[in-house]
């Protein structure tokens, strides 16, 4: 057998008996068997693992609870300057929204002191933020501006845009029902891409997809700010629904063509006064049950 596989197994102990006459036969037995008792002899200092581990733990735990609270610490600072920036964010970007209920009106100051009157069953949107270089309402319903000079100032509504720099105008915008009149300054109108400009007293309608010719405006401003409702030409159905608007009513036609033409007024004070105006001219009656009135033919 090789000396080293000799030495190896005898440093094993698994020596057998002649194995073990051989390395003795070694030229370096001796030398290996001091060394073997040298070794022996040496002691190592003692060493408590379960103390040194505890001591490592600690150390390690307080480096993270320092680490964990620092890090607490600057979560709840930047949440803050989160929460904080969001509400500045939201706040100056949400839109304001004015809603008008049946037989109700209602008076808006936008920022830049331009005025609206909103007519009833109506709902206008705009937006607060760096409003004086974007000055954009959307309308649905009826509302009567006085706009205050400044830059361009539209009015959006699903039917049209109306775009002025400073002015009076009314915009109506209903079932299938969409008009502009202008009461100073001058107003461009925009439907289906072709511009249109309207001078004091002119006005700008479309009804049934429609553009329909209209007279000259001699009024200072709608009559619907009188607390008045006026037509000149136009379908019974019209007047019916402005009539339910104002008066918070159904209003329910027996045996009556709502597409005739109508032309007069009724008032929004006094539902008896108002429904003569509507019914005598047209030789109609009317009954009431509830919050439902009944027009027939006499």
């Amino acid at each position: 057998m090789k000396r080293d596989e000799l030495i190896q197994k005898w440093l094993d102990h698994s020596l057998n008996a002649d194995e073990l006459e051989a390395f003795k036969r070694l030229e370096d037995y001796d030398a290996l068997i001091r060394l073997d008792t040298q070794l022996k002899t040496l002691k190592a200092p003692e060493y408590n693992t379960s103390e040194s581990l505890q001591t490592v733990l600690s150390k390690i735990k307080t480096t993270q609870k320092k680490s964990t609270d620092w890090l607490a610490n600057a979560i709840k600072i930047a949440a803050v300057f989160v929460i904080c920036f969001g509400l500045y964010f939201y706040t100056s970007t949400l839109d304001t929204t004015v809603n008008t209920m049946v037989a109700e009106k209602q008076s808006i100051e936008l920022p830049d002191a331009s005025l609206v009157n909103l007519n009833a069953l109506s709902k206008l949107t705009f937006n607060s933020s760096n409003w004086d270089e974007n000055r954009i309402v959307v309308l649905e319903g009826e509302a009567f501006f006085k706009v205050s000079k400044g830059s361009k100032f539209d009015v959006k509504t699903k039917d049209g845009i109306v775009t002025v720099l400073g002015t009076q105008f009314n915009v109506k915008q209903r079932d299938n029902y969409y008009e502009v009149s202008c009461f100073e300054g001058k107003v461009a109108v925009i439907y289906n891409a072709n511009k249109t400009e309207l001078l004091p007293g002119d006005t700008f309608l479309i009804l049934d997809g429609k553009l329909i010719a209209t007279e000259k405006e001699n009024q200072a401003v709608p009559s619907w700010l009188q607390n008045q409702s006026r037509f000149k030409s136009l379908p019974y159905r019209e007047v019916i629904a402005e009539f339910e608007r104002q008066h918070n009513v159904s209003i329910v036609l027996d045996d009556i063509d709502d597409s005739q033409l109508f032309t007069g007024s009724f008032i929004h004070n006094d539902i008896e006064i108002a429904l003569k105006s509507i019914t005598l001219p047209l030789h109609l009656t009317y009954s009431k049950t509830d919050n439902i009135i009944t027009l027939k033919r006499e």
